[in-house]
């Protein structure tokens, strides 16, 4: 085996590990944390592909995943949980034990989702579509099972992870303009998150999902 494919099967087994390690995590600070190694992994994955096939857009949009996923959106997290002064505890819906056998089905479950697309796909990386597919339903597993609302944005932004190393894994990634419109989205998208947040903690004084709830009810 190519010390490429090992290289990438690497960072493939290291993005799994940490999106069971975001299920499992209990605290917002080690979430955050651990959504910008999951950044850093996925720009170094880039970095792989882009040495291993020629493709040198996979450079850029390594660096821009750098830049914004392991530096400016962790720093917008942080500062919004000091400024928000949120506890740093995270409150489940469901145990963490039980969420953990879930998300071991919803892998086994990728994996055969994968597998006929896999066999079709002509890229080397193509026996990591499993993992990415994984790690989008395991971070949407993550965001239904929190009850406050920083968690459950950073799930939606470790799904968009998933996307983007499935759209790797399939087809050597996306074009620079995508990538670059997409990654002004979800910075324009956190910026707006952040007011709502600020918002919802004037209205409630928390930032629990419940207490939208009832208002939804009344």
């Amino acid at each position: 085996m190519p010390i490429s494919l090992q290289l990438i099967n690497l960072m493939a087994a290291l993005l799994l590990l940490i999106a069971f390690a975001m299920l499992s995590q209990r605290r917002i600070l080690s979430l955050i944390y651990l959504f910008a190694w999951q950044g850093a992994v996925l720009a170094a994955n880039s970095v792989i592909v882009a040495w291993s096939t020629g493709q040198t857009h996979l450079y850029y949009s390594a660096l821009v995943t750098f830049a914004l996923k392991v530096v400016v959106l962790p720093w917008i997290l942080h500062r919004l949980i000091i400024r928000l002064n949120i506890k740093w505890d995270v409150e489940t819906l469901i145990n963490i034990p039980t969420t953990m056998l879930a998300g071991i089905a919803l892998v086994i479950i990728s994996f055969n989702l994968a597998l006929p697309i896999s066999q079709l796909a002509g890229t080397i990386t193509r026996g990591t579509l499993g993992i990415a597919i994984a790690i989008v339903l395991l971070s949407f597993l993550m965001m239904i099972t929190r009850r406050k609302a920083v968690p459950q944005v950073i799930g939606f932004l470790a799904m968009e992870n998933g996307l983007f190393f499935a759209a790797t894994s399939t087809t050597y990634g996306m074009p620079m303009v995508v990538e670059l419109g997409i990654a002004l989205d979800v910075l324009i998208g956190m910026v707006i998150l952040g007011i709502f947040f600020f918002q919802v903690r004037e209205a409630f004084d928390s930032l629990d999902l419940k207490h939208m709830e009832k208002l939804r009810e009344e």
